[in-house]
């Protein structure tokens, strides 16, 4: 029976090993990517307990390395990538060559055979898209111009390991190797990498938007969910069976073809909690494959080979960065971003051994150096902000990244009496489109450059860097302008950015949007003078169009709206029944334009358990029912769905001769 189930036990006990260790994980503060890869050891052959099935895992793991390509592609568009190929196509090319040399060089010392010298050094050089995918968002950075950086260079990275794939075998097989031999293998799998991107480019971007726009407007939900899935699995299996091209990108493909669709939006939700499942099973898949005692056995060479990944490749990225001028933040954005190994390094390594070039120890100690690069990467994201702080305090160092950056006249000196509106995104463009029109002085803070020259375009003032991790509010004059507004996304960002503002200008008004209740009260706390919630504010606003339609005053309406608001919020929340009931209380005792009453609903009478759309009562009377009693409850926003029973106490809201028409009906 044990044999027969292997593989639903192991998944079964790797996600509960994966969530205990991610919990764990979270509870200790540290990145839930470490959690998974714990998770995924404990179910491991190499650990007292269950022993998994680390093969079947793996392929399992390949689903979500397929679902987190596919949501790739559904958010980076050819475009992006076409605005990044200056930096990502060189850059990701010169990375592989540097890292192929260090790792060979590191193989070397290790006293590992040249040609597994060169195995190592090609494993090293390629990081893993599913990681970067992960940190990157965790981060906040992927849509910035550094993070569409950092991706377009992994996915250059994933075509260059296509090739190496392909010359692997040809060069170390057995038997001599003609150069006709290997630049005819060369040119086949370019030929099939041209023709399946070409094909996905031309034919699938009109059949597949058009074959789900027929799936979403023909068919059930839950074929549009399975048409999802289809197209993520089914294209990169087409692309590994029929053009030997990894499954990774045939995802990634699908998804930037579908991006095109209407429903790309949908799309991208359908697949969210297979891209969440499937990556968590991709994690624990490589902590099952770590063996701890043969790592342990060569822990100096371990710690060498994560320096090397780790520390090696940032300076090798940094280096680079200064190479293409890819600007500073964009470069320790990359470099935070490929400073780790991944999937396609685990192929490499499999390739190496199945050809009888890496031992099984050799193979690994590969393996250690992903699972501790993977565990540590997001680490490395937290030291950007504090790194760029320091390197931007020297001039000279910074404006090596900088050369052909674009750079912004500096405001003026004597700007007084403006709004410094930080972040350019939506809520942004809302507040400084007011402040145009109301011909206030505005002065924008952004941080990518491409937002900031539309924002320049648009007419405003701007200064270029992060607000939150620089000192760029020390050249925003707060302390002669009269409110800032921090309108950029991020609890944590934002409470930042108050603290620093606080203390530059203590007397200034901050106005800024909170997530949670979590983040409003660490934000009110750091001294921000006004806080809003947007999802409560939307609740406020659902509730105004609601009452207007009930018959309600503007006068009426805005009291209620300031009642909620006046209590913290909390009259929104799940536990607030009492809170709304007094704001409710104080609205109807305010009533003063409308006629408003508390009729009884008796027994024996019409109205008697009948729900208000069978009496019909505003067609019969005039009169609307806006409330509801029954016993200590009061029921607010009654519908037609709603039944009265005996005893009921119901309010109404019309003329004298309205209510008492209705009166008679309850009597």
């Amino acid at each position: 029976m044990h044999g027969d189930t292997i593989l639903l036990m192991t998944f079964v006990f790797a996600l509960v090993a994966a969530f205990a260790g991610g919990v764990v994980a979270r509870a200790l503060r540290l990145p839930p990517i470490v959690g998974y890869l714990v998770g995924g050891l404990v179910v491991s052959p190499f650990t007292p307990g269950f022993i998994g099935d680390s093969d079947a895992m793996n392929q399992l793991s390949e689903v979500g390395v397929m679902f987190m390509m596919f949501s790739t592609g559904l958010h980076f568009s050819l475009k992006d990538l076409f605005e990044v190929k200056g930096i990502a196509v060189p850059g990701a090319i010169l990375q592989i060559v540097l890292g192929t040399l260090a790792g060979y060089a590191l193989a070397l010392a290790f006293g590992w055979s040249a040609e597994a010298g060169v195995m190592l050094g090609l494993s090293v050089s390629i990081a893993s898209t599913v990681v970067l995918i992960k940190n990157l968002t965790d981060a906040g950075l992927y849509q910035t111009h550094g993070g569409r950086v950092a991706t377009g260079w992994l996915i250059v990275e994933d075509l260059a390991t296509v090739v190496i794939l392909v010359v692997l075998p040809v060069v170390f097989g057995p038997g001599e190797v003609s150069g006709a031999e290997l630049a005819l293998g060369l040119a086949e799998a370019l030929v099939k990498t041209v023709v399946f991107v070409a094909l996905m480019l031309v034919v699938g971007s009109r059949v597949l938007p058009w074959v789900l726009n027929k799936i979403a407007r023909f068919c059930p939900s839950e074929l549009f969910q399975l048409a999802v899935v289809v197209i993520a699995l089914g294209t990169a299996m087409v692309a590994s069976m029929l053009f030997d091209l990894s499954v990774a990108l045939g995802a990634f493909l699908a998804g930037v073809v579908v991006s095109g669709s209407k429903l790309s939006h949908r799309v991208a939700a359908e697949a969210i909690p297979f891209k969440d499942l499937f990556s968590i099973i991709f994690f624990a898949s490589v902590g099952m494959m770590v063996n701890p005692t043969t790592l342990a056995a060569h822990m100096g060479e371990l710690v060498a080979l994560v320096a090397l990944i780790m520390v090696g490749k940032w300076f090798i990225n940094m280096v680079l960065g200064v190479v293409l001028s890819a600007g500073l933040r964009g470069t320790l954005t990359v470099a935070a971003g490929l400073s780790q190994i991944g999937e396609f390094s685990f192929i490499i390594g499999q390739t190496g051994m199945a050809l009888g070039i890496l031992s099984a120890e050799q193979y690994t100690l590969i393996l250690g150096g992903a699972v501790v690069s993977i565990a540590l990467n997001s680490f490395v994201f937290k030291a950007i902000g504090p790194i760029e702080h320091w390197m931007r305090g020297h001039e000279r160092l910074a404006a090596l990244y900088e050369r052909h950056v674009r750079h912004f006249a500096a405001p003026q000196n004597d700007l007084h009496d403006h709004v410094v509106v930080v972040g350019y995104g939506h809520a942004g463009q809302c507040v400084t489109e007011v402040l145009k029109n109301l011909e206030i002085p505005g002065l924008l803070v952004e941080r990518e450059l491409e937002t900031a020259e539309e924002a320049e375009a648009d007419g405003l003032s701007v200064l270029v860097g992060d607000a939150a991790n620089s000192e760029i509010l020390a050249h925003a004059h707060l302390d002669t302008a009269r409110v800032l507004v921090i309108a950029s996304s991020g609890d944590a960002a934002a409470e930042a950015i108050t603290h620093e503002a606080r203390a530059i200008a203590p007397e200034l008004h901050i106005v800024t949007r909170a997530e949670d209740e979590d983040g409003l009260a660490a934000l009110v706390a750091a001294g921000a003078n006004e806080v809003v919630r947007p999802e409560l504010e939307g609740g406020i606003e659902l509730m105004r169009h609601t009452m207007i339609d009930l018959g309600y005053t503007p006068r009426q309406i805005q009291d209620y709206a300031n009642e909620l608001r006046a209590s913290d919020y909390e009259a929104l929340g799940n536990n607030a029944q009492g809170a709304r009931r007094r704001a409710f209380e104080r609205l109807a005792a305010s009533l003063s334009e409308v006629e408003l009453e508390w009729k009884t609903v008796e027994a024996g009478s019409s109205a008697a358990e009948r729900t208000l759309g069978e009496l019909d009562l505003r067609a019969q009377t005039g009169a609307n029912a806006v409330a509801l009693r029954r016993d200590d409850d009061v029921m607010l926003f009654i519908d037609a769905q709603t039944t009265l029973h005996a005893g009921d106490k119901v309010g109404l809201i019309g003329t004298p001769e309205q209510v008492e028409a209705a009166t008679r009906l309850f009597s």
